[in-house]
């Protein structure tokens, strides 16, 4: 009788795991709590599945993993996942760095993952949460309990997911599952998410989306910075610049740290040039209402909020402001500093940080406690940026649990010389 694997979770991680364990010639059983499996990839890159990124490197990453995530990526990297969904049919679209299927549609990517499982032979249970998990020390197999049934196999991978976007399956049941055999959880917090925040002018500018850089400092101490495309709404900060910062404000607010942002609407300014231009543009348009004289700067509601918070009419003309409030307007445009009181719910995260601590899973994604059980995916703790990341870290942690889970050995040999020879995923600038 071949080895029997089987695959907690039908996400993007529990496929590719169950596709790549298939092709090494075991029979593979994949139990997935919703009516269908890849549901989430349905909603990843806004419907159009930015599914990978040309620039990756562990600096993408957040988590306690940093070597098995290069370990995985060494073994099923970028090119490697190019190289599968070509395989399947898929044409790939890159732009300024992010890979998405041509066809604009995250359908087309799980299309062609439903059809390369029932190509492979994979044994799919929709509608089926697992109950339980067990190991016989005596028999060297796992027991899987589920609706009052019971499968029994040679190896178990859990690509459960986190706790984000719960409607999708994600509700930190796998966490559950990992607890069962000792594993230590780190703390969920939702990442990708917006961050809401104090004040109560954000209902006047909200709905505006521009572009601008968000200073994060937690404590006083400045902790990252993030560019793009922020999105305003009235309860705070979304977006992608939001999203990149969320998991670090999430724990530093956990700790209760006070947690700041400090927004610049001039993100190619500094507070020199800034002055220039003010100045350049009073001695053209002095005789303006400031609500004339700023226009065309940013966004109309934008400008509306920062002559409010610094004190100045906009019926006022241009030359009768005084220095101090253009400075303090000037000030405003560079850095409106807002409290972050909390961010958005698992419900409204794109992903969860925290999860199984990494450093009790081998290099093979193997758990440390239990010889045979593996993880996949956003149950471990590791999460990505925006831009294909995290589903990269699904594709890579998959491939290699379900190769190593069917006993390629093979395969591991070959990710234990890249890993030698220093053959890991170069790091590349952010696009």
């Amino acid at each position: 009788m071949s080895r029997q694997v089987a695959v907690i979770g039908g996400g993007a991680a529990g496929m590719m795991a169950a596709i790549q364990a298939a092709g090494a010639g075991v029979a593979v059983t994949i139990y997935e709590k919703n009516d269908r499996v890849g549901k989430k990839i349905l909603s990843t890159g806004n419907g159009r599945c930015n599914f990978s990124n040309e620039a990756m490197g562990a600096e993408f990453y957040h988590g306690s993993g940093t070597v098995l995530l290069g370990n995985a990526l060494s073994a099923f990297g970028v090119a490697q996942t190019k190289a599968f969904f070509s395989s399947l049919g898929m044409r790939i679209r890159e732009r300024d760095g992010y890979l998405y299927p041509a066809t604009d549609q995250a359908s087309t990517v799980l299309d062609l993952l439903r059809y390369e499982l029932d190509r492979r032979r994979v044994t799919v249970h929709t509608g089926e949460a697992v109950q339980a998990i067990s190991f016989d020390q005596d028999r060297k197999k796992f027991f899987i309990q589920c609706h009052g049934t019971e499968g029994i196999y040679d190896a178990a991978v859990l690509c459960c997911g986190g706790k984000a976007a719960p409607n999708t399956g994600s509700d930190g049941d796998g966490f559950r599952l990992a607890k069962r055999f000792g594993h230590r959880i780190v703390r969920p917090v939702p990442a990708l998410a917006a961050l809401c925040c104090k004040e109560s002018f954000y209902k006047q500018v909200a709905g505006v989306r521009c572009d601008a850089a968000l200073t994060l400092r937690i404590a006083g101490r400045t902790v990252c910075r993030e560019r793009g495309e922020l999105q305003l709404t009235d309860y705070g900060l979304s977006g992608i610049p939001a999203f990149q910062i969320c998991r670090t404000a999430a724990y530093a607010l956990l700790e209760k740290k006070p947690v700041m942002v400090c927004v610049s609407f001039l993100p190619d300014f500094d507070e020199m040039s800034c002055a220039s231009f003010f100045s350049e543009r009073l001695s053209g348009h002095g005789e303006d209402e400031m609500e004339l004289f700023l226009t065309g700067i940013v966004n109309k509601k934008i400008s509306r909020l920062l002559l409010k918070l610094s004190g100045i009419r906009e019926t006022q003309r241009a030359k009768d402001v005084s220095a101090e409030a253009f400075h303090r307007l000037q000030a405003l445009y560079l850095g409106l500093e807002t409290v972050v009181t909390g961010t958005n719910g698992f419900d409204r995260a794109q992903v969860c940080a925290g999860g199984v601590d990494c450093g009790e899973v081998t290099e093979h994604l193997m758990s440390k406690k239990q010889t045979g059980l593996f993880f996949a995916g956003e149950i471990l703790d590791i999460d990505g940026l925006c831009g294909g990341y995290n589903l990269q870290w699904a594709w890579s942690s998959g491939a290699v649990a379900g190769r190593v889970a069917a006993g390629d050995k093979a395969f591991a040999s070959v990710r234990m010389q890249n890993r030698e020879s220093g053959k890991t995923a170069a790091p590349k600038q952010r696009a």
